[in-house]
């Protein structure tokens, strides 16, 4: 892939690049939603492996890996499901953080481009509805080995994990990128001994195993599209925020090198996850209930140690979550108030009023985790799915990379307060899911006749097609009413 072109403000033109080598002062990030200087661009796209990487190896991706053996699906076709639900929401992902050196602001900015100022906050909402029940569900899953490593209560260990990750984020970029060069080699050496222990040590039952293996039940394609569903939403759940974390790397950084250190990062490491997921909950009755304190007692008198990996890891990723949440919320309240740039006392303000909102639906909901969770996914699929194939159409077919950012930030600009075909495309879209969704309170009729959830194909397809016709359609428009004009105009002008 060829490096794309933009239009940057018009007061960073003439700036100098950083060294692509150089690296940043540990200190609170001054940036926001504002665009990067060149002169402040640095690091290597290596950076982007490291990131995504370090971050699938949670507990919390782990636990995808268990719903659908949980739901009753053999072993073997829950592997081959998480397979292609991660080959798709990886491709998805990865082609969204290809914007970010290219473009240096956060994703959801960009994302103004196609739904306008204004209009860029409706899909955010779904944005930042997800980050936070994302965040509670990390709650959740770290609430027992909190437990074990403090003498607090179920809420007070929820409330603990929410105050560390709310300082940690506040400080931001920087800190977030050593954290996940630091936890790549970390994590890398902790799951790679547990697997270890998982095959060789053998501490499951041997005959739980066996039959799981030897006897599974028929195929069944409703849990088998399930599981793809759930492993797609968790990729393509990172696309509207992926870019924030290469927004600082140098325009130098290429297409295909964002693209494939985000993707072998990302694949890599939540494939092993999730198949390390759905091996242990064919082992293991109880294990989604309580995978991490499951998994830091099979190292015995290490049992604290495992605790801390495995406590370190859902930290990152929470604040992960918490940093692009507020990145949500402020494209939000920006876009209203015209703002380019946000206080670090209002960072600080809006992070703390997120995360208490985290950590009041993990406490309510942490007895009816496993049903909540499940459907989560799917809804998450629904919603973004249509924002994603929009974004994608738009940067790499209809406008080929080309934007002014300074116009992103400007009311009435040349995006425009909302862009009505958009965000009619968008909703058609959403619409057009509805009979292919399966959730636990709402089965659409296509759904039920088929016997499996497809919401996300129709969720791709649709509004990529629309999106490139309406824009086409527009553009074609634009320039039969504007050929009198040229016409009529003197030679030269």
């Amino acid at each position: 892939m060829q490096h794309v072109q933009t239009v940057f403000p018009s007061n960073f033109g003439d700036i100098p690049l950083a060294d692509e080598h150089s690296t940043s002062r540990l200190r609170i990030e001054q940036k926001g939603i504002e665009f990067i200087p060149l002169a402040e661009r640095y690091g290597s796209p290596r950076r982007l492996f490291t990131i995504w990487f370090s971050t699938n190896l949670t507990i919390l991706c782990l636990t995808v890996g268990t719903l659908g053996i949980s739901a009753g699906l053999s072993l073997k076709w829950t592997l081959l499901g998480l397979a292609i639900g991660n080959v798709l929401g990886t491709v998805l992902m990865a082609a969204h953080s290809a914007q970010g050196p290219h473009l240096g602001i956060p994703q959801m900015i960009q994302s103004r481009a196609q739904f306008g100022v204004l209009g860029a906050s409706i899909p955010l909402l779904a944005v930042i509805a997800s980050g936070v029940f994302y965040s509670a569900a990390n709650g959740i899953l770290i609430r027992d080995i909190v437990k074990l490593i403090l003498p607090v209560s179920n809420a007070g260990a929820i409330i603990f994990f929410g105050t560390v990750t709310l300082i940690i984020a506040f400080v931001g970029y920087e800190m977030i990128h050593r954290i996940g060069f630091v936890l790549t080699r970390v994590s890398g050496i902790f799951f790679a001994v547990l697997a270890i222990l998982l095959f060789v040590k053998a501490p499951v039952p041997t005959t739980a195993l066996s039959t799981t293996l030897s006897s599974a039940p028929a195929f069944s394609l409703p849990l088998f599209m399930l599981v793809v569903t759930q492993a797609t939403a968790w990729s393509l759940s990172s696309s509207p925020t992926v870019a924030d974390y290469a927004r600082y790397l140098p325009t130098s950084v290429t297409i295909s090198q964002a693209f494939w250190y985000t993707a072998l990062g990302n694949f890599l490491a939540s494939l092993m996850l999730m198949a390390l997921g759905a091996y242990m909950a064919s082992s293991y009755a109880d294990f989604s209930a309580h995978a991490g304190l499951s998994i830091a007692q099979l190292f015995g008198p290490f049992e604290l140690l495992a605790a801390l990996v495995i406590l370190a890891n859902l930290f990152q990723v929470n604040i992960m979550m918490l940093y692009s949440n507020y990145m949500a919320t402020v494209t939000v309240v920006s876009g209203l108030r015209g703002m380019k740039q946000v206080r670090l006392a209002t960072k600080f303000r809006i992070m703390a009023i997120l995360m208490m909102m985290t950590t009041a639906i993990a406490i309510a909901t942490q007895t009816v985790f496993d049903v909540y969770f499940s459907d989560l996914l799917a809804i998450l699929v629904y919603t973004f799915t249509p924002w994603s194939a929009i974004n994608l159409a738009d940067y790499y077919v209809v406008n080929k990379g080309i934007y002014d950012i300074d116009q992103m930030f400007q009311l009435d600009g040349i995006y425009g307060r909302f862009r009505w075909r958009t965000l009619a495309v968008y909703a058609l879209s959403i619409a057009c899911q509805i009979p292919f969704m399966s959730l636990s309170f709402y089965v659409g009729p296509f759904a039920r006749l088929i016997g499996a959830d497809v919401a996300w194909a129709p969720g791709l397809l649709i509004p990529t097609v629309l999106y490139i016709l309406v824009e086409r359609a527009h553009s074609a428009t634009r320039r039969v009413r504007t050929m009198p004009a040229i016409l009529a105009s003197p030679p030269g002008d």
